[in-house]
């Protein structure tokens, strides 16, 4: 059991680094969850309308850091935001988080 549990936390690490949520274009999404305490954020990742998917649909789920506690004094959870990340040491990290 503790075997499956290691190859699907690597499994998980290399999809976070392989996302396309560390992008350098804006992207949008939904406010999921807010940590004050340890100045973290989810975001549900909205999907683009491409071929074959479903315009507007949920995306990944993604944990950042934020690099001051300001940035998430105007947002709540279930709000749509505009937000860029960068992967730091393996983290994502936000850049910029505007609510739409």
């Amino acid at each position: 059991m503790g075997t499956a549990k290691f190859i699907y936390a690597g499994a998980a690490a290399i999809g976070m680094l392989a996302s396309p949520a560390f992008a350098a274009d804006d992207m949008t999404g939904m406010i999921t969850k807010i940590d004050r305490l340890n100045n973290t954020i989810s975001i549900q990742q909205m999907q683009k309308g491409t071929v074959g998917g479903s315009a507007g649909g949920a995306g990944t789920l993604q944990e950042y850091k934020t690099k001051d506690a300001g940035m998430l004094e105007a947002v709540h959870a279930g709000d749509r935001v505009t937000y860029s990340a960068t992967a730091t040491d393996g983290t994502g990290t936000l850049t910029k988080l505007q609510k739409q």
